[in-house]
């Protein structure tokens, strides 16, 4: 079965067998995803990341319903019931509910009406009326009386006659396809306000009245009206013939139902029943039947695309661009309680301590200004970070006018506070400041979060970093399990200096665990810096196949061999000994000397044990050694005077950072403390099916302000610039009325606020519904 598990796989990703075969093999002896896709390319004629984790995906399925299709085999055997064609269709059975329908008749269950019927020997009747119906039901029920059993009169015996059929029906795996097929296609799914909610409910108003195709429901709006239904406000059913006439009595799915068994009903004495027994089989057992499967295929394909969005996010939000190692004195803005400062040095170590009150109540700017300027001076700070959290844009300005009063070249950036409290109070940052106030920790990982978003993101859970889409909606394993795939892609792409990382960061390298990482910072702690990759063999619980995972991903800068700050696996240092003694040329003389590496012929040193790939890569590494595919650090100019809703008018064109991409479009920041929509149709003047083929969180963008409501904290944004509010635009696509998404916080700019959720509608209602100013 492993093979044409393979072969399946292979034809859905559209690439070779032997790829296929190659990828499971490696998987199966335990190397991880980022190790293969970067070292083993050869092997699996160059398979990437995003392949072999939807193969990763696909072989556990797919190994689940064999395990599965062995089960029941099993069970339908031993009841003696298995035949060759059924055994024929279970082992060809392609997909989970496939083989579930094929089940259904030797499932074992409680006793039902159509079994009872059965043991009172009522099927012939059942038979004969179904398949003959010019026999009269009522009088040819006289000859099936069973008064011992319950069947005493004709009443019962033709209602057990009918649940047997109806049963029989809804357990026919070909029926029910040929039925599924034709609500996918054509079936509505209907919402109406639960009566007397309307007050309590009115943030689903759009969904009270509310029909849409079940095949077009885009994943947000599915999971909007599911969170109605939970909450209790919406009643969700199947319409599975939307567009019958009104008036007309029965389903399309009755026609299927009669088509597939044969049935012409006409005026034979038997066909008023035949018709009820098709009926009823409809409205009773498998519409019922349908409604839930289909409902939960819809809600697992939303939730897929939901997680599928908070995953792009984050993957956005941790390869943004890095400040640097530089000098960073972090901000974590407050009020009453003060504002609490942390400075880092270069490598994220905290060097000092305060807290200042420039802000009301207190109003001590003058002394506070003292005490941000003396650090500055005294750990010669080239960098400040701000917390995005409340009283944010009153620190920003405290600082800019300190900057500018000193004449200091000290760049100011706003900062994401996003999980920061949630940093603050895990055990991760009690091990690392024991004897630090929590709220000075949230300092200490805003600071660093600017320096280096990667690896100070690591330490939080990524469902608390606020990029989803309805992340409360989706199973939470199923999201964990998403989202940290991404993190380990991400950190890998990027390589970790095995001398500086925290244990969070080490724990994401391809092949170590939380217990090698802190082991190798234990290490590091006892024995000092590492000097090369060999020595990382020393490290406790760190063996071979750990070792062989990880040892391309971890940087030793300045090391005794300078292949150890670069890409290039230990195990492939032979080849670039061969380059050096082929062309006579030391090895640290070939790093970085691109002419020389651009004339070299990778195929002139392929052999055995390395393919062109490998060598090709190798070359490519040495140009320019362990370079950070991360880009350029940039931030967003907010305008000056522009610090609240209150201070945006229509018409305005401003500069802001992308901090959400969701289905229906994009949220903005400029600078006043709530997030702004741009929909989808807004986002360009070309059609766009997707807005992150236009924008990716962490963007810097051009909006224009088009709608604003100071009440609600609304705020419709453009970015076709030629657009003027209050005018009406032809919408080249839909808009959505959907529940809110949590809110998104990059790295370097926005504000924190609001990560409820919440429905409405309206062109812009995505935004602004139940958003608060943190």
């Amino acid at each position: 079965m492993s093979n044409s598990i393979n072969q399946l796989i292979a034809s859905e990703l559209n690439v070779r067998n032997e790829q296929i075969n190659a990828a499971v093999t490696l998987l199966d002896d335990g190397n991880t995803v980022p190790f293969i896709a970067r070292y083993r390319k050869e092997v699996t004629g160059g398979l990437d990341d995003t392949q072999l984790r939807n193969l990763e995906s696909r072989l556990g399925y797919l190994r689940e319903l064999d395990d599965r299709r062995q089960v029941i085999l099993k069970s339908i055997t031993e009841q003696g019931k298995l035949t060759p064609a059924l055994e024929a269709e279970i082992k060809t059975a392609d997909s989970k509910t496939r083989l579930e329908d094929l089940y259904l008749p030797y499932k074992p269950k409680r006793r039902t009406k159509g079994q009872i019927a059965i043991e009172a020997g009522i099927e012939p009747l059942a038979d004969l009326l179904w398949s003959q119906p010019d026999n009269t039901p009522e009088q040819t029920a006289e000859q099936f009386f069973n008064p011992e059993q319950g069947f005493a009169d004709t009443k019962a015996v033709l209602d057990g006659a009918r649940a047997i059929l109806m049963e029989r029906f809804a357990e026919d795996a070909t029926l029910l396809d040929k039925i599924r097929r034709q609500l996918n296609s054509q079936a509505e799914l209907t919402s109406r306000l639960v009566d007397g909610k309307e007050h309590d409910g009115a943030k689903f108003k759009d969904y009270f009245e509310y029909n849409e195709p079940l095949k077009t429901i885009p994943s947000h709006r599915a999971l909007a009206l599911f969170r109605g239904r939970n909450e209790g406000f919406l009643q969700l059913a199947l319409n599975a013939d939307p567009n019958q006439d009104e008036g007309v009595r029965g389903s399309y799915c009755e026609v299927i139902i009669a088509d597939h068994y044969g049935v012409k009903l006409g005026t034979a004495p038997a066909d008023a029943w035949r018709k009820q027994v098709i009926s009823w089989a409809w409205r009773i057992k498998i519409l019922m039947h349908m409604e839930t499967e289909l409902m939960s295929a819809l809600r697992e394909k939303a939730e897929d695309g939901a997680m599928q969005v908070f995953a792009d996010n984050l993957k956005d939000l941790l390869m943004a661009a890095p400040a640097g190692p530089r000098v960073t004195l972090a901000l974590d803005p407050g009020l009453r309680t003060g504002s609490k400062i942390a400075v880092v040095d270069e490598t994220g170590k905290l060097l000092d301590t305060a807290t200042i009150y420039p802000h009301q109540p207190h109003n001590k700017i003058a002394e506070s200004s003292k005490v941000v300027l003396a650090l500055i001076n005294k750990h010669n700070v080239s960098l400040i970070a701000i917390g995005n959290g409340t009283a944010s844009r009153e620190t920003d300005a405290f600082v800019a006018k300190l900057l500018k009063d000193n004449n200091l070249k000290v760049q100011s950036v706003m900062v994401s506070e996003a999980g920061a409290s949630v940093y603050s109070a895990s055990e991760l940052a009690a091990n690392e400041f024991p004897n630090l106030d929590v709220s000075i920790r949230g300092a200490v990982s805003i600071g660093r979060r600017l320096q280096d978003p990667l690896a100070e993101l690591v330490k939080i859970d990524p469902k608390s970093i606020g990029v989803g889409q309805y992340q409360h909606d989706v199973s939470q394993s199923m999201l964990a399990k998403r989202l940290d795939a991404v993190v380990e892609d991400c950190v890998n792409a990027v390589g970790v200096d095995v001398n500086t990382a925290s244990a969070a960061l080490l724990t994401r390298v391809a092949g170590l665990n939380a217990t090698i990482a802190q082991n190798i910072v234990n290490y590091r702690d006892e024995n000092g810096r590492f000097d090369a990759r060999t020595a990382l063999k020393k490290v406790g619980r760190l063996g071979p196949k750990a070792f062989e995972q990880c040892a391309g991903f971890l940087r030793i800068m300045n090391g005794k061999n300078p292949l150890d700050s670069s890409a290039v696996h230990p195990e492939s240092y032979a080849v670039v000994k061969a380059i050096s003694a082929a062309n006579n040329k030391p090895v640290d003389a070939i790093i970085g000397n691109t002419d020389f590496l651009r004339s070299l012929k990778a195929a002139d040193y392929t052999d055995a044990d390395f393919g062109l790939p490998t060598v090709t890569d190798i070359i490519s590494e040495l140009d320019k050694p362990g370079r950070d595919p991360r880009p350029e650090f940039k931030t967003a100019t907010f305008a000056e005077g522009v610090n609240e809703v209150k201070d945006l008018l229509p018409g305005m064109v401003l500069e802001g950072v992308i901090t959400n991409v969701t289905n229906f479009g994009a949220f903005v920041d400029v600078g006043v403390h709530q997030d702004g929509l741009v929909h989808i149709s807004a986002l360009s003047d070309k059609f766009v099916s997707d807005p992150r083929e236009v924008v990716k969180a962490g963007d810097i963008v051009k909006v224009k302000v088009m709608e604003v409501d100071l009440q609600r904290k609304r705020i419709g944004m453009s970015m076709r610039l030629s657009d003027e509010p209050g005018q009406e635009k032809p919408t080249r696509q839909p808009r959505d009325n959907s529940v809110r998404p949590a809110r998104s916080q990059p790295q370097s700019q926005p504000r924190q606020r609001d990560n409820g959720n919440a429905a409405m509608g309206g062109a812009f209602a995505a935004a602004f519904a139940n958003a608060k100013k943190k």
